[in-house]
């Protein structure tokens, strides 16, 4: 069964162990890897996400679960089956769909 998901809130779906789980960019995704990637800013965030190593790829990705309201940690993300290329599109769509111009 497909999770219903609000695209107007900008959130989107990623397969992860064979399940869609929703990934969102909120208020508090964003604090969470300004953190954890030791940038002050939403320029800073933004260069420093041109750039990701896998490692930095599940970073993104628990904070993105837990905005999509189903969180997960890095272990939990680290040892389930996701396409790389599905989890870069969904992680990309979600960052458009957050500062998309209304």
């Amino acid at each position: 069964m497909v999770m219903p998901h609000n695209r107007a809130r900008g959130e989107v779906l990623l397969a992860i162990d064979g399940r869609e789980r929703r990934l969102c960019v909120t208020l508090g995704a964003l604090a969470e890897l300004e953190a954890a990637f030791d940038v002050v800013s939403l320029t800073e965030l933004g260069a420093r996400l041109g750039q990701l190593s896998a490692a930095d790829m599940i970073v993104v990705l628990s904070a993105l679960t837990a905005g999509g309201g189903e969180p997960m940690s890095g272990a939990e993300l680290a040892a389930a089956r996701i396409d790389p290329r599905d989890a870069a599109s969904a992680v990309a769509e979600a960052f458009l769909a957050a500062f998309d111009e209304r």
